[in-house]
């Protein structure tokens, strides 16, 4: 029985190529004192930017401030005014609500002061629960929250 002859798997004619197995070193594009002369000069520079930014931010703190100053005065004498108002309110309710009431006299019980020993000109600061009395629940709950937070 005759078989074919296997044909051995050889090099090419000349043979293979050669292999690369040196280091290939990257391109230098800046030497090391190049490197670090543009660090010192990149961190100069943004030193310079924060230091004015930092001057920039102190004067609008001082601004605003200014203005906190300036305004307070005001809010407070709205807020002043605001809740004598609703005191007054407060009392025109109760004046609605009593009037079919005999001897109710508005700001008193039955006739006699509340507060015997005070002067008739002094204002006595209602409880919380006093100012909020003619209110609804959701506006008495929601100040309420906001007096324990504050």
């Amino acid at each position: 029985m005759a078989t074919a002859a296997r044909k051995q798997d050889m090099p090419p004619p000349g043979g293979y190529k050669r292999i690369i197995y040196e280091r290939n070193p990257a391109r230098t594009y800046f030497s090391g004192y190049q490197m670090i002369a543009a660090y010192v000069g990149i961190t100069a520079a943004s030193c310079y930017v924060y230091y004015l930014t930092c001057k920039e931010i102190e004067h609008d703190e001082v601004e605003m401030r200014s203005g906190r100053f300036a305004l307070a005065p005001m809010l407070t004498a709205e807020r002043d005014r605001e809740y004598l108002k609703q005191l007054r309110r407060n009392r025109d309710e109760e004046a609605s609500l009593m009037a079919n009431v005999k001897g109710w006299e508005v700001g008193t019980w039955f006739g006699e002061p509340v507060f015997k020993t005070l002067p008739a000109d002094k204002l006595m600061d209602p409880t919380f629960n006093e100012f909020y009395v003619h209110t609804s629940y959701k506006e008495f709950a929601k100040r309420a929250m906001l007096k324990h937070w504050t």
